[in-house]
């Protein structure tokens, strides 16, 4: 996807903002991210990136980057390990801390992402939604976002879509330094990282539907 300095449906205040904060902020993590590459490299080997397609604003399909936290680790049968076995030491610290998301920074500047709005998840779930929780993609995806301050990954699939779709509803330039500055906060208290006794969060397969009013 092309880099697109302004996508087209996105606040021209918004775009500006993200730039402001993301281009001297890259300047000056640039000495981590090389750091982190460098033991990932050596750790876990090529590639330090993690890269997959990811619906963003209006469903459009982008390559998200994230560093690479899991080994590429197989059982007996030739299957990939279960993410909580291939989640390395050194992964799990980055979590942890959120630093394997920040060459997402690159999405940011590629008019991809935001640094705030709900995150990008999977293609396959593109279908899953109910037109309510479509809405989701009426913004650009983010680094964070309303969902990620108020529970993240500890969250039901239902409360997330839920949080997301108001953040559409109720977006600001005032509520995106909020959230950013209540990102922080958690980020320091390790909060909602993992759901409930998983390395990830479960497999969003769709909401099952409202039970039928009673004749």
């Amino acid at each position: 996807m092309p880099v697109r300095l302004f996508p087209r449906g996105v606040p021209p205040h918004k775009r500006l903002f993200d730039l402001l904060l993301t281009l001297p902020g890259l300047l000056v993590i640039s000495p981590l991210l090389a750091g982190i590459a460098l033991l990932l490299r050596i750790q876990h080997g090529p590639p330090v990136l993690f890269r997959q397609p990811r619906p963003g604003l209006r469903g459009e399909i982008f390559t998200l980057m994230k560093f690479r936290t899991m080994r590429s680790a197989v059982g007996p049968d030739g299957q990939p390990l279960p993410d909580a076995q291939r989640l390395s030491p050194l992964g799990r610290r980055l979590r942890s801390l959120s630093l394997d998301e920040l060459p997402e920074l690159f999405n940011v500047l590629r008019g991809e992402m935001s640094l705030v709005g709900p995150r990008p998840l999977l293609v396959q779930y593109l279908p899953r939604y109910s037109p309510q929780q479509a809405r989701r993609h009426e913004c650009l995806p983010g680094i964070t976002g309303w969902a990620q301050v108020n529970g993240r990954n500890a969250l039901s699939w239902e409360e997330k879509f839920e949080l997301d779709v108001w953040y559409v509803d109720h977006w600001s330039l005032w509520l995106d330094i909020k959230i950013l500055a209540l990102t922080v906060w958690k980020v320091l208290r390790r909060e909602g990282i993992n759901a409930p006794g998983q390395a990830t969060a479960e497999e969003f397969m769709g909401s099952p539907p409202p039970p039928s009013a009673a004749p």
